[in-house]
């Protein structure tokens, strides 16, 4: 278990990262972001196979903790989020 929370800290700074990038690029609606957190966790878990002996499974956990940190599990849960991701310059 200690292993996975390490990777999943180690990862949690590049999911971060794309998250962000997927925010400012894409016009999405706030509530998705979780998801899209998670999603790309689990991606980037799934592919980091060269930099760990971790198993899959493991792997995967650690992208999907990393995911649901990278956006805020409380936010997912618990918070009534409307709107975009991007701010609609013309009003």
């Amino acid at each position: 278990m200690n292993q996975v929370l390490a990777f999943a800290s180690v990862l949690a700074v590049v999911v971060i990262s794309l998250v962000q990038l997927v925010k400012k690029t894409i016009n999405l609606p706030v509530n998705v972001v979780p998801a899209v957190g998670v999603v790309i966790g689990l991606l980037i878990g799934w592919v980091a196979s060269p930099f760990t002996d971790l198993d899959t499974t493991l792997r995967l956990w650690a992208g999907g903790l990393a995911g649901l940190s990278a956006t805020g599990l409380f936010e997912l849960a618990f918070k009534d989020r409307p709107g975009t991701t991007k701010e609609d310059k013309a009003a």
